[in-house]
C-alpha cells in the first residue's frame, strides 16, 4: 500500500494539550467493526458497551521522566537528552540532537557525565558515570517526554496526567495513551459488570513513533520494543476466548504485544523479548476482538494498525466525523472503541 493512502482528515486546532478531567469523561467514538455503524458516548460508558465475561487488556508500562538537560562539554551549550533504553552497565540508548562524534562528553546539572559511544543513523549510545543510577538522575532532573505536537513545556501536572493508573513497570518514553482514560471508578464499574482486566507490558520506544519514509509501507521496518506477556495474562485470554467472549485491547501497544505473542502458530503463548511486529491492512488478527484507541497522526504506523482492524475507508469516514464533531486529538485527546458488537448496549 502507498503511504499517501493514510492521509486522514485532520484539523490542527483539535490537538489537545491537556486531558479532560476526570479522565473517563473524555468522548468516545464507538464504531462497530463489521457494519461501520457509529455512536457518540463517553469513556465512562464502556461498561454498557461491553459484555459480562469480556476481557479488557491494558499496558502497565510506566513512563520515565526521560528528558534530562545536559551541557555539551566542548561548547557549553545546554540541550535536552532523551534516555530511551537501558543497555546495562551504565550504558543507554539515547536521542540527542546535534553533531556528536564518539567520545564527545556531556555533563548533567545534578552531577554525573556521559560519553557518546555509538553515533550512527541506527542509534546513539551514552555511557553514564558519576551517578548511582540513570534512573536516579532522571527522577532528580528529568521531565516527562511529552510529544512534540504539545506546544508547551511539561508541568508538574504532567507527572500524573501522562501516566496511566496501571503504570508499574518503568521503561517507556511515551505513555500508552488509550490507558490514560481509565479511572478507579471506571475499573470498578467494569468489574461490577463482570468484565475482566488483564495486564501486559510493552515499553513504548522510538519504534512506535518512527516516521514511515518509504512510499510503499511494506518497505518500513519497526524498531524493536520490549514486551512481556505473562503466563497469567495468557491463561486469562485463553479462558475468555474458550467462553466465546471478547478480548478488547486498550491501545495499539497492547495489540502489538498480544499479536506478537501469538505469532508462533500455536495460539497465544507467554512471551518476553523484543517486538518488531508491523500491523497493516490485511493483517490476520489472532487474539484481539476490539480496541480502545486515541486518534492518531496521519501517515503513522499507529494509524495503519487501526486501519488493519476496521478498514482504511471506514476509518477515514470515522475520522472525518470526529473532526466534524470537534473531537480532541492525540495523546491528551478523546478516544475510539472499535469492535464487533460494541455499538449495541447490552
Amino acid at each position: 500500500m502507498l503511504l499517501s493512502e493514510f492521509d486522514f482528515p485532520f484539523d490542527p486546532a483539535l490537538v489537545a494539550d491537556h486531558p479532560v478531567l476526570p479522565r473517563d469523561q473524555a468522548r468516545l467514538l464507538v464504531m462497530e467493526r463489521t457494519s461501520g455503524a457509529r455512536l457518540h458516548r463517553r469513556v465512562a460508558d464502556l461498561p454498557s458497551l461491553l459484555r459480562p465475561g469480556d476481557l479488557v487488556v491494558v499496558n502497565n508500562t510506566k513512563v520515565m521522566p526521560a528528558r534530562v538537560p545536559a551541557q555539551v562539554r566542548s561548547t557549553g551549550k545546554w540541550l535536552d537528552l532523551l534516555f530511551v533504553q537501558d543497555l546495562g552497565q551504565g550504558e543507554w540508548e539515547v536521542l540527542i540532537k546535534g553533531r556528536f562524534k564518539p567520545g564527545a562528553m556531556v555533563d548533567f546539572s545534578g552531577g554525573g557525565r556521559g560519553e557518546i559511544g555509538e553515533r550512527s543513523q541506527a542509534r546513539t549510545t551514552l555511557k553514564v558515570t558519576g551517578v548511582t543510577s540513570v534512573y536516579d538522575l532522571m527522577h532528580a532532573a528529568g521531565t516527562m517526554p511529552l510529544p512534540p505536537y504539545i506546544k508547551r513545556e511539561p508541568s508538574t501536572d504532567d507527572q500524573q496526567w501522562y501516566q496511566t493508573m496501571f503504570a508499574r513497570e518503568e521503561g517507556a518514553i511515551a505513555a500508552p495513551t488509550a490507558g490514560l482514560h481509565f479511572t478507579r471508578e471506571l475499573v470498578e464499574a467494569l468489574t461490577a459488570k463482570g468484565i475482566e482486566l488483564a495486564q501486559v507490558t510493552l515499553h513504548v520506544g522510538p519504534g512506535t513513533f518512527r516516521s514511515v519514509k518509504s512510499d510503499s509501507i511494506e518497505d518500513h521496518r519497526m524498531l524493536a520494543e520490549q514486551v512481556d506477556v505473562s503466563e497469567a495474562a495468557v491463561e486469562q485470554i485463553r479462558r475468555v476466548r474458550a467462553r466465546g467472549k471478547r478480548v478488547v485491547a486498550v491501545g495499539t501497544t497492547v495489540v502489538r504485544a498480544l499479536e506478537t505473542a501469538a505469532r508462533g502458530g500455536q495460539g497465544i503463548q507467554p512471551f518476553q523479548g523484543p517486538a518488531e511486529l508491523f500491523i497493516t491492512p490485511g493483517f490476520d488478527f489472532q487474539v484481539i476482538d476490539g480496541l480502545v484507541t486515541n486518534f492518531h497522526l496521519p501517515r503513522t504506523t499507529l494509524l495503519m494498525l487501526v486501519s488493519a482492524l476496521v478498514g482504511v475507508e471506514s476509518l477515514r469516514a470515522a475520522y472525518a466525523e470526529a473532526v466534524a464533531q470537534r473531537y480532541r486529538f492525540y495523546s491528551y485527546g478523546d478516544a475510539m472503541l472499535i469492535g464487533t458488537g460494541v455499538a449495541v448496549a447490552t
